[in-house]
């Protein structure tokens, strides 16, 4: 196999230990998966991806902690030990380090968590979310054109734009059904994923992040009214531009 296949493979591996069977990656495993000992495979991995193998393990470990707070009663102490901390007080000070709030903290529905989603060799994406509490708001269709810069074409897109907001922002409804008569949408709660990089690219791939994982392993119960798309005000062909993923969710308070 080539080394493309084999990262994967223990990609895969790894996925499996940490969300399925939650249990430690075996160095032996790994070592006969990449045909190497475990030492030069690191090196590779470090030098292919730009990260050390320890360090995804951690980042992986501590994303998943951090739905884990969001979306389940666990204890601190229990996801602590679930991820392989030897203490609440190192796992505490490693998720402190890592999304920049404390694991109490961040239970809080509006408090941003950082994501580094599962790895597919060939290309590494970061995201971050929070849970949101918002009023009843309305989405009504109109033309937009969305500005852009560098001599690029604007674009004009028939999209929904949110009457609330004044700064040049839209939003785009995926689904229009009998939950949302007229773009009508209620007091809600609100999964919202922050997408960095220029559209449609970087939407499409928070699409994707979400089915392949979010979705599937943390499936907070949906709320009856469709998804949206929001885009900011700015270049859209930016490798910073910024574009969110909302989910309504119900959560029990």
């Amino acid at each position: 196999m080539e080394w493309n296949e084999k990262l994967q493979i223990i990609i895969e591996y790894v996925e499996n230990h940490l969300q399925r069977k939650e249990e430690s990656i075996d160095r032996e495993e790994i070592s006969k998966i990449a045909e190497c000992s475990f030492g030069f495979f690191q090196k590779v991995f470090s030098y292919m991806n730009g990260i050390s193998f320890a360090e995804y393990i951690r980042s992986r470990k501590l994303t998943l902690a951090g739905y884990d707070l969001k979306s389940t009663d666990l204890k601190v102490i229990d996801v602590s030990y679930k991820y392989g901390y030897n203490s609440p007080t190192s796992f505490t000070q490693a998720f402190q380090l890592f999304h920049g709030v404390s694991p109490r903290e961040a239970r809080n529905r509006n408090v941003v968590l950082k994501v580094v989603p599962k790895m597919q060799i060939s290309e590494r994406y970061e995201y971050s979310w929070k849970l949101e509490q918002k009023g009843g708001f309305r989405l009504v269709r109109k033309s937009i054109l969305m500005s852009c810069e560098n001599n690029l074409p604007s674009r004009k897109i028939p999209e929904f734009w949110n009457t609330c907001q004044r700064d040049g922002t839209f939003a785009k409804l995926i689904s229009m059904d009998t939950a949302a008569p007229k773009g009508i949408f209620p007091n809600a709660t609100w999964a919202i994923f922050n997408c960095r990089g220029c559209v449609p690219q970087a939407i499409q791939k928070g699409w994707q992040y979400l089915n392949e994982e979010w979705l599937v392993k943390y499936p907070f119960q949906h709320a009856q009214c469709p998804e949206i798309e929001w885009y900011s005000n700015g270049n859209a062909y930016d490798s910073s531009y910024l574009s969110q993923i909302w989910i309504p969710i119900i959560q029990e308070d």
